[in-house]
């Protein structure tokens, strides 16, 4: 359950609602054909999603002189793993054991199976009810903008990393819809003298290595990726993401202050916004999908230290000479 508190009335605090986030993703868990709603996840898993993947751990495996590219995680955990999209990726040769985690029990119900031993645990990802140094291996993708108190979340999955264990992780950015956003924004403003938010907050990329550092990781790769879709007009735009990716995939907004309804006034304007603004070439309009992408270490003493202050050898004064120090050494 949310903390004490969690009610509209700390919506500065707490802006989602967790009991309604986890009635709209077991609701989206029992829809039929769930598969055909999950392009977004798909391209997060498959294309820019490998860094969440196995090969993505592999790959940045180096990083760490505790871990060899060809090393296995004995225990892994799934954090907000829904129907268990990334475990797809996963082989017994990466993981040997898979804990997958979800505030939705009929998501768990409905996992994908795997390979992969797996045992399946509803609870909070704010609240991990397990013990600390547990996992080898932490993964979220697309689960932790959610999160109300995601510096805690963070806190949470590096209490139960082991030493040297690695989180890698995938969530919504700052700029997803942010075409619809401001179309609709405009629109209320024009309309209704003022606006409420239809798409929920996000993290600024520029917090988000400050909260994994605060948290205690280390080593850490930030970096974003943007997957755009295409759509006739605005109509089409609501039309599909309250028919795939917000009701099959359970992301509906909810943010306390959400607005239950919008006017077909303000809906016509933002429609004509929408096409001024954003409107491509053929009469399209784009509708953009930010994601961070997020690799962070848990310390070790085997893994690389940096250099004490001052014990440098080269000034970096010197680095406009560099290529003639090149050229000397070579002859």
């Amino acid at each position: 359950p949310p903390p004490a508190g969690a009610s509209p009335g700390s919506g500065a605090l707490n802006p989602f609602d967790r009991r309604l986030k986890r009635k709209q993703k077991n609701w989206a868990a029992l829809q039929a054909e769930p598969a055909k709603c999950d392009y977004l996840r798909e391209e997060v898993r498959g294309g820019g999603g490998s860094r969440v993947t196995a090969s993505a751990v592999a790959s940045s495996a180096p990083l760490s002189s505790g871990r060899t590219l060809s090393g296995t995680f004995p225990l892994a955990l799934d954090v907000g793993s829904g129907r268990g999209y990334i475990a797809q990726h996963l082989t017994k040769e990466t993981v040997e054991k898979l804990i997958q985690v979800d505030i939705a029990e009929n998501a768990l119900k409905n996992a994908i199976e795997s390979e992969i031993p797996t045992v399946r645990v509803v609870a909070d990802e704010e609240f991990l009810p397990f013990k600390e140094d547990t996992f080898d291996l932490v993964v979220s993708s697309l689960s932790l903008h959610w999160v109300n108190d995601l510096p805690k979340a963070f806190r949470e999955i590096h209490q139960v990393l082991k030493a040297d264990g690695v989180f890698i992780g995938a969530m919504f950015g700052g700029d997803t819809l942010y075409e619809l956003r401001c179309s609709l924004q405009l629109a209320e403003l024009e309309r209704e003298g003022g606006f409420s938010p239809h798409v929920s907050p996000f993290t600024a990329v520029a917090d988000l290595g400050h909260l994994l550092s605060r948290a205690g990781f280390n080593t850490l790769t930030v970096d974003t990726d943007e997957i755009q879709v295409n759509y006739p007009g605005l109509f089409e735009v609501m039309e599909d993401l309250q028919g795939k990716y917000i009701l099959c995939m359970g992301e509906s907004n909810c943010s306390w202050n959400r607005k239950p309804l919008l006017h077909r006034e303000t809906m016509l304007a933002a429609a004509a916004i929408y096409q001024e603004m954003y409107g491509n070439s053929d009469g399209s309009v784009p509708a953009t999908f930010q994601i961070y992408y997020m690799i962070g270490w848990k310390y070790h003493e085997s893994q690389a230290k940096p250099a004490q202050r001052g014990s440098a050898t080269v000034s970096f004064g010197d680095l406009a000479k560099i290529e003639g120090l090149l050229s000397r050494g070579k002859k």
